[in-house]
């Protein structure tokens, strides 16, 4: 009878627990939901990214009233950073921001897996802050798939994986507040980014925004500090175009329009008969240029380029930056009181043009020598010629970048298009200073 009650006691046990497995599977069923689906899916390809560089510290000593102005000597120290990135494909090609992994001398990229794997860089865009990282694996990795932002909705969901602070593997969810939204920092202005109020921290920066298909519509890059619930994403449009030429040619080729635009201030905005808010007027366009092919006239108003309105000169030069060589994009503009839509395609920037940026907008006309860019001359009444630049002088980096020949010159002014000021590191005599000057 002992024995009898075990058996049915056993069989009870039995019973329970294949009821509670069913009870537990079936409401596991029950909450698993479409980010759940998205997580599982796409998370395998998302990845940490730790870098270290060596960055210039000021040197501490006396210094002379020349160094007070100008700058002290330098001294270099090992910082780290972290980021994120995604896998796009299989062979291991990586999609992350460029200021994660920018100046840096070593780069590590740590796999879903726990694998770590030293990357190299293919090429990176500071202007559209993308970079493209390879990393060599015997077997094919995890890859998500680049979607597109063309359909994109205000108020759909979007999830967000990276590494915020350092935690990996950390999911955030939120909807699509606003697309289209430009940032100004740092003297440049950021165009196009999609807004969203999934959490976004440091660290997140390179890693995917997804849509409830698991398709990657951005690469979150910019937080602002002081707000709460508003991150940024470059749409996946923007991306793409990018991405290709990064591939291709391991950097962004700079594209020419041939359009200078003005501010509209609203007095001259309604004597051309535009009441809207937003808008740049064409003060030149350049015979012969893409620009002059597709229709576009000086006294034109742009509204808006690519699908977003346009809302200042820094606004359109940064947008222009998103499209290469090749890349059409439409063009809204108002005319004697009324729209029209024309299709652009930029060209690769004319080489003859460059020394004429260099001369109008430095004051400075140059010549390689020795690793460096020498002074030639100096244009009387310019900022370079207030400051003290002279013949003879050596410019050696500009806004950073080397330019130790002249195609390196001309793409650093390139880059510069769009900003402010450019830093160029000069060098007299013996003395090496970082000299500001407006561009």
């Amino acid at each position: 009878m002992k024995n009898q009650v075990s058996r049915w006691g056993l069989m009870l046990a039995v019973l329970l627990a294949f009821a509670s497995g069913t009870s537990a599977r079936a409401d596991a069923a029950r909450r698993r939901n479409e980010i759940v689906e998205v997580v599982q899916k796409v998370s395998p390809a998302v990845v940490f990214i730790g870098t270290e560089s060596e960055e210039a510290s000021p040197f501490r000593g006396r210094r002379s009233m020349m160094e007070e102005f100008f700058g002290a000597p330098q001294q270099r120290q090992r910082q780290q950073s972290l980021g994120s990135g995604v896998i796009v494909d299989p062979s291991g090609i990586i999609i992350t921001n460029e200021h994660v992994i920018g100046g840096a001398s070593a780069i590590h990229v740590v796999l879903a897996d726990g694998r770590e794997l030293e990357a190299e860089v293919i090429g990176s865009d500071a202007n559209n802050d993308l970079a493209v990282l390879k990393v060599n694996s015997k077997q094919p990795l995890p890859a998500a798939k680049l979607g597109t932002t063309s359909d994109l909705m205000i108020g759909e969901t979007v999830i967000a994986i990276g590494s915020p602070l350092g935690l990996s593997k950390t999911v955030t969810s939120g909807v699509v507040s606003a697309t289209g939204r430009t940032l100004k920092a740092d003297g440049k202005s950021y165009d196009d980014f999609i807004q969203t109020d999934a959490a976004i921290n440091p660290g997140n920066s390179g890693g995917p925004l997804l849509n409830v298909d698991g398709d990657v519509i951005g690469i979150n890059t910019a937080i602002i500090a002081s707000a709460q619930g508003i991150g940024f994403a470059i749409p996946a449009d923007k991306v793409r175009r990018i991405v290709d030429e990064l591939t291709r040619f391991g950097k962004v080729r700079p594209s020419w329009v041939g359009i200078e635009v003005q501010q509209l201030a609203p007095r001259l905005a309604r004597q051309l008969g535009w009441d809207r808010t937003y808008g740049v007027l064409v003060s030149d366009v350049e015979p012969g240029s893409p620009a002059e092919q597709a229709g576009v006239r000086r006294g034109d108003v742009l509204a808006e380029m690519g699908g977003s309105r346009i809302s200042d000169a820094e606004d359109y030069v940064s947008r222009a930056r998103g499209y290469p060589a090749r890349a059409a994009f439409p063009l809204v503009l108002f005319r004697e009181g009324g729209q029209r839509t024309l299709q652009v395609t930029p060209i690769e920037f004319p080489p003859q043009l460059v020394e004429a940026l260099g001369w109008n907008r430095l004051g400075l006309r140059v010549k390689p020598t020795r690793g460096a860019m020498a002074i030639q001359a100096v244009r009387p009444g310019s900022a370079a010629a207030e400051i003290g630049l002279d013949q003879g002088d050596l410019i050696l980096r500009i806004n950073n970048q080397p330019v130790a020949e002249p195609t390196a010159f001309q793409e650093a002014l390139l880059s510069a298009r769009g900003t402010r000021s450019v830093l160029l590191l000069v060098r007299r005599g013996r003395y090496h200073y970082n000299i500001p000057l407006p561009f």
